[in-house]
């Protein structure tokens, strides 16, 4: 008996021995094939995302262009006007709109459709009243720039361009939300469409704004303006007209109950984000105080627009993140918002690395699309290497951010910004730029070493820690609030 047992137990060795290997292949094919469904799932918002993004600020990117060969100062004040006034508003709008990405991104992982048009329309009457209440910072640009110390040359122009720049203004209060509600539910190609739409009718106005009516610098400004209402307008037509019949209902006097609650989850969204979009504006407002401060300005305006260029992919993949964790734990999966998460990540940060390549390999030549000023180009030249670093960090960043929104930190997440951008950075870059006198390489790197790379990693931290069941459970609780709020 015990030599059949011998022989017995050998044999099933034997078997377990042969089965081993086809079963690490199949768990390697299991694992693949996740990968792929997962990548596919991704890149369905990621793909017409970039293609968005990289389309609307192209707009920025061609307006600066047409600013630049205007002459140094118009460059200079367009950009402190696009990256400061403008970019401080666009920055608290974009964030208050991404409470969307939580409630509409959770609501559709749970079948609940019906929401999305409640949310976007109580989105709209948050961000209008916001547009209201920020509009001084329009009206006032060139006093406040003057008592920022930057050059009165400077802060009068962008004075004028600002009062240009108000139509745009009221364009994100209306834009964001929509962007959201389509993303959501999955229909990103036609942002898509609108943003390529937009980008043709900017190149077209753009030529004969500054080049045919020669309306200078006030004339490149109008241009964004005209070309950011044709987006808003070919969004609006596709979700109230038809387009989304599941989503969109009509307007309906439930977009004003349950306000208060909206506004607040907006508000922490919106400090969430706009902490991250106002500490680069502050860094050019920082930029203005040196000497010299035109060239200084110029040359970080233009590694600004580089680096924002390639923020858009980034960028995407924080909307493509924040859509497929929120969608999974909307419907109760928080594996599946893990590994979202790691897969979103992980490619994320590849594409990052084949940009920090091409900078570090075509340094000298980045600048020349904005201007052919040789004191700028050399500027230019100094910074890439922190221009290499800041885009490799941020291809990690704000696809991190992306879970929190996803899963609704927002509220704790600002409270982390605050602490790394405000706390470490700026202090670390003034520190590095005046007291050590490296000049706007120190206020540069002071700023992204001190501040993003301590905020990136903080956020990885609890990413890890997370337990992604009971942030499921979270979210089936604020699912079921927010549709008895509805009702």
């Amino acid at each position: 008996m015990r030599g059949k047992e011998g022989g017995e137990e050998e044999s099933e060795s034997r078997v377990t021995l042969l089965e081993s290997p086809r079963s690490a292949e199949e768990d390697g094919g299991e694992l693949r094939e996740r990968v792929w469904v997962e990548t596919k799932k991704l890149w369905k918002i990621v793909a017409p995302a970039i293609f968005t993004r990289l389309t609307t600020y192209s707009t920025l990117v061609i307006t600066q262009a047409f600013a630049g060969h205007l002459g140094d100062l118009e460059l200079a004040a367009m950009s402190i006007v696009y990256s400061v006034v403008v970019g401080f508003n666009f920055g608290l709008f974009l964030g208050m709109a991404s409470a969307l990405e939580t409630l509409c991104g959770q609501a559709f992982g749970a079948k609940k459709y019906h929401m999305l048009g409640v949310y976007m329309q109580r989105s709209w009457i948050v961000l209008f009243f916001g547009c209201l209440l920020l509009l001084p910072t329009y009206l006032f640009t060139t006093p406040v720039l003057k008592f920022l110390g930057q050059p009165d040359d400077i802060a009068e122009l962008s004075g004028v361009i600002s009062l240009w720049a108000i139509p745009l203004h009221f364009a994100f209060c209306l834009s964001f939300p929509l962007q959201r509600f389509l993303q959501c539910q999955l229909k990103n190609h036609v942002p898509a469409f609108a943003a390529a739409v937009a980008l043709v009718v900017h190149l077209l106005v753009s030529w004969l704004f500054v080049e045919g009516l020669k309306l200078g610098v006030t004339g490149t400004i109008s241009t964004v303006c005209v070309s950011w209402w044709v987006n808003v307008l070919i969004l609006l037509a596709y979700s109230v007209c038809g387009g989304c019949p599941l989503t969109w209902t009509g307007f309906s006097s439930e977009a004003v109950t349950g306000l208060w609650e909206f506004v607040k989850l907006s508000a922490s969204s919106g400090v969430m984000l706009c902490l991250e979009n106002w500490y680069y504006r502050i860094l050019i407002v920082m930029t203005g105080n040196l000497e010299n401060a035109r060239i200084a300005v110029d040359s970080l305006s233009i590694c600004m627009s580089i680096n924002g260029w390639e923020m858009m992919i980034p960028l995407a993949f924080f909307a493509g993140t924040g859509v497929r964790v929120a969608n999974e734990l909307g419907a109760g999966n928080g594996k599946g918002a893990r590994f979202a998460t790691i897969i979103s990540v992980t490619q994320s940060l590849i594409i990052g690395l084949v940009f920090w390549v091409i900078i570090m390999l075509f340094h000298n030549q980045i600048a020349w699309i904005f201007t052919s000023s040789e004191s700028v180009l050399m500027a230019v030249n100094k910074l890439t290497i922190l221009l290499a670093f800041t885009i490799l960090l941020n291809s990690v960043q704000p696809v991190l951010s992306g879970v929190a929104i996803g899963s609704g930190w927002q509220s704790y997440v600002a409270y982390i910004n605050l602490g790394c951008y405000y706390c470490i950075g700026i202090p670390l870059g003034l520190l590095m730029g005046w007291v050590f006198n490296f000049g706007v390489m120190g206020i540069w790197a002071g700023m992204i070493f001190g501040g993003t790379a301590v905020q990136t990693i903080i956020l990885g931290f609890i990413t890890i820690r997370c337990d992604w069941e009971k942030e499921a459970q979270k979210a089936n609780v604020r699912v079921n609030k927010w549709s008895n709020v509805v009702k």
